[in-house]
């Protein structure tokens, strides 16, 4: 065909070595035959492919056409389905059957017979005549009735008989066929259907013009027919399906008419021809036009190729939009920076991007606005915060440009976009690094005031201790020698300077611990441990504890369970955890909108081996919980993320160290400290210590 096709482009060149008229003659005639072929056998191609086309359209039809049959026979059988199901005698089905026999041209009579095949009731249509014997039908011996109703009674659905011929009092006959639907009770329901009238109600609707529908028997023998007859001079198109009824093997036929197809069957065929003679004489254009643009969309290949694999190779994030605001491209970079795909990205709405965060996109909203308008970004771009998919939040660096097309005319904006995640990630890092410097350096220094604070009240402690020591030993000389009795008040003035000066031996003996304890702890010295019963810890601070309640008007509630074991620890650091933490929890309540205060104190056995440390022998460690619970205002997530920061603090007058060193104390022992919300209101702390190992529970 390449060959023919070529003919003209060749022709000149044989023409001009061809001088005489014969041979130029000859090369002419050769050409037309060939058009004339090829024309040919285009208009036969054309005529073969109307003659499918009429084909299939006719077995469409007719697959049509069987559907509606069978969904028509189907409607029936639900229609006599109703019709039983509702009560009444053999009087009232009577009527109720003649209603369906005027709604069902197709059926000519509707029977209900018992089980023994013998009438109970019949209904015969309105529209004919007397068709069937009224005594013979009355009888239980029908061949095609009981052929139907025993087919129905093994499928337990409508069966169909044969179709049989019965005569019409005026000449002629028809073709009928009894179908026959068992019932649940017993018995049956019989419909006669008119084979010729079930074509006209259930298939004629939908048949078209110029077509006639049969149904014919497997042998080809036609029981009924209807629509339009063949007239001279037309093909015959011809379909058949088989609707395979249950009892009656019959087939759907469809006749179609259509005249023989003229030289040329349709305009299509016409311009066929048409565009084959025309390209014969523009072969020779096209031919060189397609060289030089397969050359041109080579070219225009490579240059995509190599823009898209620059632009996929680079992380900047690139995206165009139109004057109306609307997403044009976007490269993978920008894609795989938001989260969404190019498609969520460009079939968006213009006027709110689903990479703006919520609080953000109407300032969005109003910079886009004076951009679309004409407004230039600066150049040295600006700073912007964007959303990912997953909602987290990331700052960009955005560059904008217009976006000038080949006409030289603004088109859209161009906007290249920087991740500065990674970079605010390097700056947090190198800022926690320096505030992490300048809390060692703080630490250090207070590491060195308390060693000087320690050096400086150790003595003046002492005296105070030795003082107090020789106040009581005095105290009880003289009681003892009675000759001063006299100088000294009554019996209860004495037991209460006695009482007074124990507390102030025993206070100074403690500050000075808590000062060697403190410079101990600064510099991360191990120090002795001890067993130490859980009631003395808690008696230890609750005097002090005291002092700061009735101060703030404060309810303590201590709850110790009975049989603890004592815990393995260093006393002073304990104390001095449970002083911390008590007077945070009452400092928690003082506040005007607090008006029930309590501090619950609770010592009990922990859950289970609370840090999952074992004593050596195989056995877990048991554990001694020490909860304290407050009705204060409780602790918001911003102060929550930085609870246990050395330095950080809510309160003007704190340091912001007590809950760090107690979380370090407890550490150093080995337990756990940690905090949930307590209801209604307020916090709950809790803190284990160890039991020593072999001590009873």
């Amino acid at each position: 065909m390449s060959a023919l096709l070529e003919l003209p482009v060749r022709g000149g060149k044989v023409l001009a070595r061809l001088r005489s008229a014969w041979q130029r003659w000859f090369l002419w005639v050769l050409l037309a035959a060939l058009v004339l072929v090829l024309v040919g056998t285009v208009v036969w191609l054309a005529g073969r492919h109307e003659v499918q086309q009429v084909q299939q359209a006719l077995d469409r039809d007719t697959a049509d056409a069987v559907a509606d049959l069978r969904g028509g026979l189907q409607r029936n059988v639900q229609s006599l389905r109703a019709l039983q199901a509702e009560p009444g005698g053999s009087a009232q089905w009577e009527l109720r059957a003649r209603e369906q026999l005027r709604a069902h041209r197709e059926w000519l009579r509707l029977e209900w017979r018992d089980r023994g095949m013998r009438l109970v009731a019949a209904a015969d249509t309105p529209y004919r005549g007397q068709l069937f014997d009224k005594a013979g039908r009355a009888s239980p011996d029908q061949p095609d009735v009981t052929l139907a109703c025993t087919s129905a009674r093994k499928l337990n659905g409508a069966a169909y008989s044969p179709s049989h011929f019965v005569a019409l009092a005026e000449g002629g006959g028809m073709e009928v066929a009894e179908m026959c639907l068992p019932l649940e009770g017993g018995g049956f329901l019989v419909a006669a259907y008119s084979l010729r009238d079930t074509l006209i109600e259930l298939v004629t609707p939908s048949l078209r013009r110029g077509q006639e529908v049969a149904l014919v028997e497997v042998d080809g023998t036609r029981l009924a027919a209807v629509g339009a007859q063949r007239r001279s001079g037309t093909r015959v198109f011809s379909s058949q399906q088989m609707i395979d009824l249950p009892g009656l093997p019959v087939m759907l036929r469809i006749d179609g008419w259509r005249a023989e197809p003229d030289l040329f069957p349709n305009v299509l065929t016409g311009l066929v021809t048409f565009i084959s003679i025309a390209l014969v004489s523009v072969l020779i254009l096209l031919a060189r036009d397609t060289k030089r643009r397969i050359k041109a969309e080579r070219d225009l290949a490579d240059s995509l190729a190599f823009r898209k694999a620059m632009e996929d190779s680079v992380v900047t994030g690139l995206r165009a939009r139109d004057l109306q605001g609307r997403i044009t491209y976007v490269n993978p970079a920008f894609c795989e920076m938001v989260g969404f795909s190019p498609e969520e990205l460009m079939s968006g709405d213009a006027a709110q991007a689903p990479y703006w965060p919520t609080e953000l996109a109407h300032e969005y909203q109003q910079r886009q606005a004076a951009r679309l308008a004409g407004g230039m970004p600066p150049r040295e771009g600006f700073e912007s915060i964007f959303m990912r998919k997953d909602g987290t939040r990331f700052p960009v660096l955005i560059f904008e440009a217009p976006l000038i097309n080949a006409e030289q005319e603004q088109a859209g904006w161009m906007s290249a976009f920087v991740d500065l995640s990674e970079q605010r990630r390097v700056e947090e890092l190198s800022r926690a690094t320096q505030e992490r410097l300048q809390a060692s350096a703080r630490l250090a220094t207070v590491g060195e005031m308390a060693s000087l604070l320690s050096h400086e009240l150790t003595q003046p402690l002492a005296a105070i201790s030795s003082y107090a020591n020789g106040s009581l030993n005095l105290l009880g000389e003289t009681i003892d020698g009675g000759a001063a009795a006299p100088a000294v008040a009554s019996e209860d003035s004495r037991a209460d300077l006695r009482m007074a000066l124990a507390r102030i031996a025993e206070q100074a003996g403690r500050a000075g611990r808590v000062i060697r304890s403190v410079r101990d702890f600064v510099r991360r010295r191990e120090r002795t441990r001890e067993p130490v019963r859980v009631q003395d810890l808690v008696d230890a601070v609750l005097p002090l504890c005291q002092l700061q309640a009735r101060k703030l008007g404060v309810r303590i509630e201590v709850a110790v369970e009975p049989g603890l074991p004592p815990v393995l620890c260093d006393r002073t650091l304990v104390e001095q955890v449970l002083l911390n933490m008590a007077r945070n929890a009452m400092q928690s309540m003082d506040s005007p909108q607090v008006t029930q205060r309590e501090l619950r104190i609770a010592v009990s056995r922990a859950q289970g081996s609370s840090s999952g440390i074992s004593s050596g022998i195989g056995e877990p460690r048991r554990w001694v919980e020490f909860s304290l619970a407050d009705l204060g205002l409780g602790i918001d997530d911003e102060v929550a993320n930085r609870l246990f920061t050395p330095f950080f603090t809510t309160r003007s007058d704190g340091m912001g160290l007590g809950l760090s060193l107690c979380r370090t104390v407890v550490e150093q022992h080995g337990g756990v400290l940690a905090y949930e919300p307590n209801r209604p209101r307020g916090t709950i702390f809790r803190f284990t210590l160890p039991a020593p190992d072999g001590t009873p529970t």
